[in-house]
């Protein structure tokens, strides 16, 4: 049976962590991004307004410092050896974050099918966000469909990986979900959870064997 993964990223590929906590960390303003992701679990920020603000305190961020931050963030263990094992399968998998594109983008190198992160101008920055282009829970869905119609699949056959309230409609709308190191938004709903630092642990869970 051919099946599609998809993965969320922060919290979940990430242990602990998000793409604009590491960015922010190159740029030393690790305490305002803190203050900006509190008010997002909290529901008092939506994705366009907490972008918007990011933006601005990401002025002088620069692609080296998006490299840095990419290299030096903490990623579970068995991230590349999982996604091998599912194209080795016939299978294929997929990123999607209301992460920064140009961050989420760069997952395609080890390995995924697709990678979808919210649409942000390039770095380094001449124009604002466009809200247009900023993901929210509900275009998770919208990209897992669209997904499939490109892979000849159905949302039969997904399986879906994440950690919280952002990964809830994705979670309800397939048959398998795998809450990782989760919020108590999804770790109740999902077909499995699992708490650690090896991503092949999780995706066992789920009925798959990684070498």
């Amino acid at each position: 049976m051919t099946r599609l993964h998809l993965f969320d990223l922060d919290g979940t590929l990430l242990y602990g962590s998000a793409a604009a906590v590491e960015i922010s960390r190159q740029l030393g303003v690790e305490r305002e991004i803190a203050e900006l992701e509190r008010s997002f679990a909290d529901g008092a920020l939506y994705p366009a307004e907490f972008a918007r603000r990011a933006c601005a305190l990401w002025a002088e961020l620069t692609e080296a410092q998006v490299a840095a931050a990419f290299a030096g963030a903490p990623w579970l263990a068995g991230i590349r050896e999982v996604w091998a094992d599912i194209r080795a399968r016939g299978e294929r998998c997929a990123v999607i974050s209301l992460s920064p594109g140009f961050f989420v983008e760069r997952l395609l190198g080890w390995g995924a099918d697709a990678a979808r992160g919210s649409r942000w101008p390039a770095v380094p920055f001449t124009s604002p966000v466009d809200p247009a282009g900023i993901l929210t829970p509900a275009a998770k869905v919208r990209i897992a469909d669209e997904l499939c119609a490109t892979f000849g699949l159905t949302r039969a056959d997904c399986v879906a990986y994440g950690d919280s309230l952002s990964d809830a409609e994705l979670f309800a709308a397939v048959p398998v979900s795998v809450a990782v190191n989760a919020d108590h938004h999804v770790a109740g709903r999902a077909s499995y959870a699992y708490t650690g630092r090896d991503l092949r642990a999780a995706y066992e869970l789920a009925g798959n064997q990684c070498p």
